[in-house]
C-alpha cells in the first residue's frame, strides 16, 4: 500500500524518475521556461521552487545541495549568480505553469513551466486595435501645414509624405470616379 507517499511515479523506475526530474530542473534553470506534459512539470516545479530556495540563501552549503540535486556547474552558477537575486524579495511561487492545450498523438495535458519573473504574460490581442490602426490610416493622408520657419530637412520629409499619400489614393476612389466618368459619357450619346 502506498499510504501517504507523496509525488507522482510517471510511469519510471525511481532512479529514472530522479534523473529526469533533475534534468528538467536544469533545463528550466538554464532556458527559463520548458514545455512538458502537466504531471511532470508539477513534479519539476517542487524541485525547481527549493533550488531556487537554496540560491536565495547564498551559502557555500546551498550550493553544494543545489549541484548535488542539478549535476550540472553552468546550471549551478546561473542559479546563484542570475536567478537567485531576482527572487531575493519574493517568499515563494517562483514558477508558473501555463497551459497550452492537449498534444494531438496522446491527448496529454501540455503545459509551459516558467520562472516568473523572467517572462512577463502577453495580452491578448483586441480587436479596438485593429480597429483603430484601420482608422488611423486615412487621417495619414491629410495634407500637414509647413512651418516657415522650419528647417529645409522638415520641409521636405512633410513634402515627400504627402506626395507619397496622393500617389496611394485608395481605389475605391478610382474606380467610383471612372464609373462617374463612363455614367456621363453615356448620358451624352443618349
Amino acid at each position: 500500500m502506498r499510504h501517504q507517499k507523496r509525488g507522482r511515479k510517471l510511469g519510471r523506475t525511481a532512479s529514472h524518475r530522479k534523473a529526469m526530474l533533475q534534468n528538467m530542473a536544469a533545463s528550466v534553470l538554464l532556458h527559463k521556461q520548458i514545455k512538458t506534459t502537466e504531471a511532470k512539470a508539477k513534479e519539476a516545479r517542487k524541485l525547481v521552487e527549493r533550488l531556487i530556495t537554496y540560491g536565495k540563501k547564498g551559502t557555500t552549503h546551498a550550493r553544494r545541495l543545489a549541484f548535488a540535486i542539478l549535476r550540472d556547474k553552468k546550471a549551478t552558477t546561473i542559479l546563484f549568480d542570475e536567478i537567485a537575486p531576482v527572487y531575493e524579495n519574493r517568499q515563494g511561487g517562483y514558477t508558473r505553469l501555463i497551459k497550452l492545450g492537449y498534444r494531438p498523438n496522446d491527448s496529454s495535458k501540455v503545459v509551459l513551466l516558467q520562472l516568473v519573473d523572467f517572462f512577463s504574460e502577453e495580452p491578448k490581442k483586441d480587436k479596438k486595435k485593429t480597429a483603430d490602426k484601420k482608422e488611423s490610416k486615412p487621417a495619414a493622408s491629410k495634407k500637414t501645414e509647413v512651418k516657415k520657419d522650419a528647417p529645409v530637412e522638415e520641409i521636405v520629409e512633410t513634402v515627400e509624405t504627402e506626395v507619397v499619400a496622393e500617389e496611394a489614393a485608395p481605389v475605391e476612389e478610382v474606380i467610383e470616379e471612372e464609373a462617374e466618368e463612363t455614367a456621363e459619357v453615356t448620358e451624352e450619346k443618349k
